[in-house]
């Protein structure tokens, strides 16, 4: 008995085999809105870190760290973060 393989090109789903989605497959109104995305994503990340780093830990609602591994969590740790992770300067 051989194992069977999957080609590259494919990924397994309920329905079986389905091709995998290249670049070109998308339309442009798709990659656009995927590129703006992605770049949200980075810049609201970048804001979040920078804020995490730069603020006392007095400031911050929790322990730094955890908020750190929370921004993996994309886009909502980042989101979170400026919304309650942050106490007002006093």
């Amino acid at each position: 008995m051989e194992p069977t393989e999957v080609p590259d090109t494919e990924t397994m789903t309920n329905d079986g085999p389905r091709p995998r989605k290249h670049w070109s497959d998308f339309s442009r109104p798709q990659q656009v809105a995927i590129v703006l995305g992605a770049t949200a994503e980075l810049v609201l990340t970048a804001i979040a870190v920078r804020d995490l780093v730069r603020r006392p830990a007095r400031q911050v609602r929790g322990r730094k760290l955890a908020w750190l591994v929370t921004f993996v969590v994309q886009p909502f740790g980042p989101i979170a973060y400026l919304l309650v992770g942050r106490r007002r300067s006093r």
